[in-house]
């Protein structure tokens, strides 16, 4: 597998990813599936809008399952770096222009096992902290050509804050 199809997650997105799947795959097919079934018994199914939105929900139940299984398939866990250091995993906290912003560096899968917004490794702002120590001032070129300095506050692992 190429380096570039890795998924990198967290133990507890993995687990939330992998619930979703089983949900997806049982009660929600099972849920879908009963009402695919009731809209036909009501007879013409070109004019039944409840056929027709039951099977939409089956497309993308089965989109999602698909999207899940790969994704899963892919993944490797990741050991975010320890505390005071950044890279994906972490959880940092920037200085950024005066404003103290926290975000969880690494895949926008991330998302299902926190609240906190996502920056992806490959942003300007991403790839500018990626390896900064607390302490550390970085700065990053904005999509308007503009240089942005940013201070690294804190660092930890997610799932210790």
């Amino acid at each position: 597998m190429a380096d570039d199809k890795v998924l990198l997650l967290t133990q507890e997105a993995y687990d939330k990813l992998q619930e979703e799947l089983q949900y997806r795959e049982g009660k929600l097919h099972d849920e879908i599936i009963a009402k695919v079934a009731a809209a036909r018994a009501e007879g013409d199914l070109s004019e039944n809008g409840g056929y027709q939105a039951a099977r939409e929900a089956q497309r993308k139940n089965q989109g999602r399952i698909e999207e899940l299984t790969v994704k899963l398939r892919d993944a490797k866990i990741l050991q975010a770096p320890p505390e005071g250091k950044v890279g994906n995993g972490s959880l940092v906290t920037l200085d950024l222009m005066g404003n103290e912003m926290v975000y969880v560096l690494g895949a926008h899968d991330l998302a299902a096992a926190t609240d906190y917004d996502i920056i992806s490794p490959e942003s300007p702002i991403g790839a500018a902290v990626m390896g900064a120590s607390v302490g550390d001032t970085v700065s990053y070129k904005a999509p308007n050509g503009r240089e942005i300095k940013v201070t690294v506050k804190a660092a930890k692992p997610l799932g210790d804050e």
